[in-house]
């Protein structure tokens, strides 16, 4: 993450067209299953090459687990997961490292590769831009349902394939130069993503809650049974002084605070850009891509961010 801008990767510049853009994370497992559980964190590492219009070249794996409770049969179905992942993009995996550790931990180190005229940061968007959020939200409060036992089913396998899809897209729109700023959605929720790109450029935004895309109804429900994570909790908390939630009831705010794993990404682009877009999207399968708001001039007093209708 840059220093200065909090974009999701880091980026060295080579020459006068090319970057490296570096990235690494790791978590617990949020699925039971191991296999699913390598391709969720892999997919979640390989996303920050993406979300800054880079292609991943290689990485390194980055393992911890308690030897005498995770046996290696877990583990390497752990890694078969994540390589299945780093595959699918032409990501190598070059090594890695383990350590013992008192609860499982997996990820990848990614190095990829931008042309730095196509670099898509938090830092340009503009008034007038429209925001496209590319994948629904709801993985924080559906993992936490699955961990308590109390996702259904169809739940469980929606919410693991979304969250083993990659955003390449991201990397497609940016050669394009259809996109002019960009993040992808993952600990902070949309709102604290969101915050950043405002900051970063000097802009404010307006959301429009209703259009924001849920997984399924189940979500809504798990919330009324007060299904949601401590981070989730504790970004809705940080939006105080941030956000004018004006008549949003706080289903929906917990929603748009909800901390994501491997979320989609939020896309600031043109008006006149924004059929090209979706287009783009649904040919990669994204067929859930929303546009949610808009970007305004940086409000010199009150909230970063509003709510609409």
């Amino acid at each position: 993450m840059s220093s200065k801008t909090f974009d999701d990767a880091g980026v060295y510049r080579l020459d006068r067209h090319r970057a490296l853009v570096q990235t690494v994370d790791f978590f617990t497992p949020i699925v039971d299953d191991p296999f699913s559980y390598g391709q969720i964190a892999a997919a979640n590492s390989l996303s920050d090459i993406f979300a800054m219009g880079g292609r991943p070249l290689t990485a390194l794996n980055i393992v911890g687990f308690p030897a005498d409770l995770v046996p290696p049969r877990v583990v390497s179905s752990i890694l078969r997961g994540g390589l299945a992942k780093a595959a699918e993009v032409g990501c190598v995996i070059i090594g890695g490292h383990s350590i013992r550790n008192p609860e499982p931990i997996y990820g990848l180190a990614v190095t990829g590769i931008v042309d730095v005229r196509r670099l898509t940061t938090n830092a340009k968007a503009h008034p007038g831009d429209l925001l496209v959020l590319t994948k629904p939200l709801g993985t924080g409060i559906a993992t936490t349902a699955i961990k308590r036992g109390i996702a259904s089913r169809a739940l469980r396998k929606k919410v693991v394939a979304l969250m083993s899809k990659i955003n390449t897209a991201g990397a497609e729109l940016a050669e394009l130069r259809l996109v002019r700023a960009a993040t992808d959605i993952t600990g902070y929720g949309l709102i604290g993503h969101l915050v950043s790109l405002c900051r970063a450029s000097r802009v404010s935004a307006d959301i429009d809650p209703a259009a924001v895309p849920m997984i399924s109804q189940e979500i809504g429900d798990l919330i009324e049974l007060r299904c949601v994570p401590e981070g989730s909790r504790q970004n809705l908390n940080a939006t105080t002084i941030l956000v004018d939630w004006a008549n949003t009831d706080e289903a929906r705010r917990i929603l748009l605070t909800d901390a994501q794993t491997s979320g989609g990404l939020l896309l600031c682009v043109a008006e006149a850009d924004l059929e090209n877009v979706l287009r783009v999207l649904r040919k990669g399968g994204t067929a859930s891509a929303a546009v949610i708001g808009k970007i305004v001039p940086r409000r010199r007093r009150g909230p970063l961010i509003c709510m609409t209708e």
